[in-house]
């Protein structure tokens, strides 16, 4: 099912007060708006989908937990939500995931599998703990519930600038930007950023259904295996931008530096876009999600010149 802007609008009755209503600040050297949802609770946008979604299960769904996939920022967001719900969950993630983020995870009350030791033997995990289990998938990005919770990014976009003329956002799997497109299509220009070494949508949007890639960006939050279905569908003939390893480093730094946002890679690649001149606008509202980096990370970035 193809979610609408009224189950956007739903999501947000769903989620009520039990997020945050994150920031949109204005940035005059950016020369832009950013949608702070490295603010939100874990860290980025996906708890809004994670929440919507796991908030319809019913009492058997419930019963028998959740399972997630995630390189970090959605098993926050799933153990997080299920907590919120009472629900015990299992997140699948794979060895080289940020230990930070595993961390992170179990201490919202998740248990985290870590067979798997690539993104693609996580999900032939994820498909052998759900027929064990029968546990609930909350998928990262193609789910319509989770699809529609993090279109209420949105909502919000639209209530405090409604001036804006477009919204860049990062993509991973596609599950922000497709939220995005179904609460703004026909009312504001979405544009989709990946990283040149992470190109799953842009690459599916060219075949028109997924394709595998082997994504090896240093914002491993966007290091998706593959672009769902739904994106696919939602997202047909939306901008798209890619932006290189040294764009995504130099927006990481403005944005520490000039817009004292403590962004992990994946939180500046739609800065990037931006910055680098790639997309062309007079009010833009750039999204940064994203607040998960490791001091090392970050620490190694900002040294460069």
């Amino acid at each position: 099912m193809t979610p609408t802007r009224e189950d956007v609008v739903r999501a947000g009755e769903t989620i009520g007060d039990r997020l945050l209503r994150t920031p949109l600040l204005s940035s005059r050297t950016l020369g832009a708006h950013l949608k702070c949802e490295l603010l939100q609770r874990t860290g980025s946008f996906k708890v809004r989908g994670a929440l919507n979604k796991i908030s319809s299960l019913d009492a058997s769904e419930r019963s028998r937990g959740v399972i997630a996939i995630s390189a970090g920022n959605h098993a926050q967001a799933v153990a997080f939500a299920a907590a919120e719900e009472n629900i015990d969950a299992l997140v699948v993630m794979w060895q080289g995931a940020s230990e930070q983020k595993i961390t992170a995870t179990k201490g919202y009350g998740a248990t985290v599998d870590l067979v798997a030791t690539d993104p693609a033997g996580a999900f032939a995990r994820l498909d052998e703990l759900i027929a064990e289990t029968g546990r609930t998938l909350v998928h990262p990005f193609d789910d319509p519930q989770v699809i529609a919770g993090a279109g209420t990014v949105g909502l919000e976009i639209e209530e405090d600038a409604p001036e804006t003329d477009v919204v860049i956002v990062a993509v991973g799997g596609g599950g922000l930007v497709s939220g995005l497109q179904t609460a703004l299509a026909g009312r504001m220009r979405v544009v989709a950023v990946e990283p040149e070494l992470s190109p799953a949508l842009h690459e599916a949007l060219a075949a028109g259904e997924p394709v595998p890639v082997t994504p090896t960006s240093i914002a491993d939050g966007l290091n998706a295996p593959f672009a769902g279905r739904l994106p696919i569908e939602i997202c047909a003939g939306i901008e798209r931008v890619l932006v290189s390893e040294e764009e995504i480093e130099t927006a990481f730094r403005f944005l520490y530096g000039r817009a004292k946002l403590a962004c992990e890679p994946a939180g500046a690649a739609a800065a990037a876009a931006w910055l680098s001149g790639k997309v062309e606008a007079t009010r833009p509202v750039v999204v940064v999600s994203g607040g998960n980096v490791t001091a090392q990370t970050a620490a190694a970035i900002l040294a460069r010149p």
